[in-house]
């Protein structure tokens, strides 16, 4: 699957650069595509440098953890649960924990936490594998819960909304939180349905309203917040919380009688192999990736909906946004730029700007850790992972131009 993408990407951006070169006179798209070639070959390194340093500290923290047997209890926590949605994942195995870790920090927002542990859960899980090449159930249902997971504090949206002279640049929280939970939502019964896994059992019931509850409770508390004080609120408890999960864990290996620092240098070993085996996959996305936006392919399609859209008499407004929602499953940078390109053009307040801070945190770059989580384990045939990540992005992007239209229209 993931070669036949890679290679339509690369494809449709030279025969649409073709187009425009041929018909449209623009022979100086070719240099920009390979301008962009190199740019991508250059960004590959950076964030594969930058992910070293984080890969090696968590993953040595990790390490620890899984020594003095807090993954194993944090597996034993989780397992009521992921035995329903993971079958083939052994009760009170160290991939749960690891999984549960990497769930936590994605729900704080943390992405800097939330990649490392991510990969490590991955790998707990590639043990597990019986086909090493081919993605297993179990690894697609984490890849696309954690691509569709639900972020409670998209702290990152409202710092740019604020930036761009919204009023109250939280006022897209509740959106956001809705248009998530779609996402999620979405994605999780994908998998269940090709995996044909039963949700009508009590349990799993209880577990959903559960989750569903505690979401209503965090809006309820935080919806209330000032800007400063849901950035000061995050950032307390975030870092506060990472800090203190880091001192159990080594405070925990000390009672255990573990040498922490050999087990730490041995982790973070670990992780600077596994930092440096996702360059390839990483690059390969990336350039195709940067060929499809330089090649205009991207403009093209927009230009092609708002002609579709008014021919129907339909409301346009939503496709001044739509960028966002191109760009967010295949670069976050990308769609992060385009945020505040479309906050500066039509203001931040403006339906086009709340709708494009609403689609950047509702979604995830599906195509960078389809290609970065399977590619740090050697997984070359993805299966459904795709095709139900790709059911999220799109359940995410349709929810969050409703309720833009229900809540600003």
């Amino acid at each position: 699957m993931l070669n036949k993408i890679w290679l339509a990407f690369i494809l449709s951006a030279f025969g649409f650069a073709c187009f425009n070169a041929v018909y449209l006179g623009d022979g100086l798209i070719f240099e920009q595509m390979m301008q962009s070639v190199f740019s991508m070959a250059k960004v590959t390194v950076e964030l594969s440098i930058g992910l070293i340093g984080l890969m090696a500290f968590w993953l040595g923290v990790s390490r620890i953890a899984e020594k003095n047997g807090l993954v194993s209890q944090l597996s034993r926590l989780l397992t009521p649960v992921f035995t329903k949605i993971m079958p083939e994942v052994p009760r009170n195995h160290p991939a749960l924990g690891h999984i549960t870790m990497n769930m936590a920090a994605n729900v704080m927002g943390l992405d800097n936490a939330a990649t490392p542990l991510g990969l490590k859960a991955m790998r707990s899980l590639q043990s597990l594998n019986p086909i090493p090449d081919t993605a297993s159930n179990a690894q697609i249902m984490f890849l696309v819960l954690n691509t569709s997971s639900i972020t409670l504090f998209p702290i990152t949206v409202f710092m740019y909304r604020a930036q761009q002279g919204a009023l109250q640049p939280t006022d897209v929280f509740l959106p956001i939180l809705l248009a998530t939970m779609a996402s999620t939502l979405a994605g999780f019964m994908a998998v269940c349905f090709v995996q044909k896994i039963n949700l009508l059992r009590i349990k799993s019931l209880i577990i959903l309203s559960l989750i569903i509850g505690f979401c209503v409770a965090m809006v309820t508390l935080l919806i209330t917040l000032s800007v400063e004080q849901l950035n000061y609120f995050s950032s307390v408890s975030a870092n506060f919380l990472i800090l203190l999960f880091i001192v159990i864990v080594l405070f925990v290996g000390h009672i255990k009688k573990l040498n922490v620092y050999d087990e730490f240098v041995e982790g973070a070993k670990e992780g600077c192999t596994i930092a440096l085996s996702i360059i390839p996959y990483l690059l390969a996305m990336l350039v195709a990736i940067g060929l499809l936006r330089s090649s205009g392919l991207l403009d093209g399609l927009l230009h092609l909906i708002t002609m579709v859209v008014a021919s129907l008499n339909g409301d346009t407004r939503f496709v001044d946004a739509l960028p966002v929602a191109f760009l967010k499953p295949l670069s976050g940078s990308g769609a992060r730029a385009m945020m505040v390109e479309t906050m500066q053009n039509y203001g931040a307040d403006s339906f086009a700007g709340r709708l494009a801070a609403i689609l950047q945190g509702s979604t995830e770059t599906t195509f960078y850790v389809l290609a970065v989580y399977f590619g740090s384990v050697g997984i070359k045939y993805v299966r459904h992972a795709l095709t139900c990540g790709l059911i999220a992005d799109l359940a995410g992007i349709l929810a969050a131009i409703g309720v833009t239209y229900l809540f600003y229209a």
